[in-house]
């Protein structure tokens, strides 16, 4: 396990059962940014990756 999947795991424990839309995603995020400018690019990779998930299975066809 990743030092970082700590924060994964605690996420899905005390959050997992909840739904969100991905406007409130985009929301915290932003927060998050403006808190932690230092931490913008890995949460746009994040931000992009997730955008752009469905596309690999596009491109398969």
């Amino acid at each position: 396990m990743y030092f970082t999947d700590r924060g994964i795991e605690e996420l899905e424990k005390r959050r997992g059962e909840e739904e969100v839309t991905f406007e409130w995603l985009a929301e915290q995020l932003r927060t998050f940014v403006d808190l932690n400018p230092d931490f913008e690019v890995p949460v746009e990779r994040l931000a992009t990756w997730l955008a752009r998930l469905d596309d690999d299975e596009d491109d398969d066809e």
